[in-house]
Parts: structure tokens; C-alpha cells; sequence
């Protein structure tokens, strides 16, 4: 179903938002952003920003909750009666099909994060939301609440390990280095 025109808008305000967040935090460091300086950045008031985002950390991690999102939608997809642990590595697989050449904002915002302890506590928060999700829906595949939990926990730290590593070594696609690591 294709989204109407208010729903585009507001998901165009959100990304604008979004890039304006990371933009800024790039340009100046996370700790010298303002919600004020990422409203006049989005030409949005600082109401509007709030009725958006929380605070400028979730702005910031926009990116990264819709690809967390979307990735969770992609395990949904998957038939019932795949294995947990096949369901999950086919979900990595098509969210990075096609991605040779990743979103130059989240590969900046990865970066970022490297340098800035003080942004890891809201990431971390939000894989955590992500991560509970992922194991009710790896659970509901005949798993028990302890190992859902634990493959779910697993499944999206070998997804970060990958991404980290990845930055620091490019010579391969980030698809290669999330195969080897699911592996």
C-alpha cells in the first residue's frame, strides 16, 4: 500500500532530520549538537523536531533503527518453516543484497560512533528494543525463550562485528564480511 501524502511528508521531515543530525555531529562532533541547531539545519521548529525524535541521539540513529526494522521485517518474510538460524542469515543476506556501495551517511554515522563512546549507550539501547523483537520472532520458530534470546543476541553482535570490521578492512563488501561472520 503506497503511503499518502502526509505520511511522505512526515517521513520526509524525519529523514531530513535525520541527515541533518548526522551531518552536524559530523561537522562538529555529537557533543556540540544542539536539537536547536539540527531544527534551523532541517528549517523545522524545535516543536517540530520533538514531535519527531526524542532527543539528538535518536535522530542521530534514525538510519539505524530503519535498517534494524526493516531487517526484523525481512526475518517476518521468511517462511514459517525455515530454521531459526537460516531464517536470520537469509534476512542479513537480502538487506545487504545490492549493497556493494553502502549509504555514504550510515557508513559516516559507523564512524562516528567509533570516536564517540558517549553515542554508544543510545545504540546499544536500540538494538536492545530490536534484539527482543528478534528473539520473539526466532522463538515463535520453535526456539525456547532462553535460546531465541541467545541466537538473537548472537546473531545481531556478529552483524556489528562485521560492520566494525569492515570499516577497518573495505577490501572486501560488507555482504562478504557479514557471510564470513554468520558463517
Amino acid at each position: 500500500m503506497d503511503p499518502g501524502l502526509r505520511e511522505r511528508k512526515k517521513s520526509a521531515t524525519r529523514q531530513a532530520l535525520h541527515e541533518a543530525a548526522v551531518r552536524l555531529a559530523l561537522e562538529h562532533g555529537p557533543d556540540r549538537v544542539t536539537v536547536e541547531s539540527i531544527a534551523d539545519a532541517a528549517d523545522v521548529s524545535r516543536r517540530t523536531f520533538s514531535n519527531y525524535f526524542a532527543g539528538k541521539e535518536e535522530a542521530i540513529f534514525h538510519g539505524d533503527l530503519l535498517r534494524l526494522r526493516r531487517l526484523l521485517a525481512l526475518v517476518r518474510d521468511r517462511p514459517a518453516d525455515e530454521p531459526p538460524r537460516a531464517a536470520l542469515t537469509e534476512a542479513a543476506r537480502l538487506l545487504l543484497a545490492g549493497s556493494d556501495r553502502p549509504d555514504p551517511l550510515w557508513v559516516a554515522q559507523r564512524r562516528l560512533l567509533r570516536g564517540h563512546p558517549s553515542l554508544v549507550a543510545h545504540q546499544v539501547a536500540a538494538y536492545a528494543v530490536v534484539e527482543r523483537e528478534l528473539a520473539a520472532e526466532v522463538g515463535a520458530r520453535g526456539l525456547d525463550d532462553l535460546r531465541a534470546r541467545v541466537l538473537a543476541a548472537t546473531f545481531l553482535a556478529a552483524l556489528r562485528a562485521a560492520t566494525q570490521h569492515w570499516l577497518e578492512h573495505p577490501d572486501r563488501s560488507l555482504a562478504e564480511w557479514v557471510s564470513e561472520a554468520l558463517a
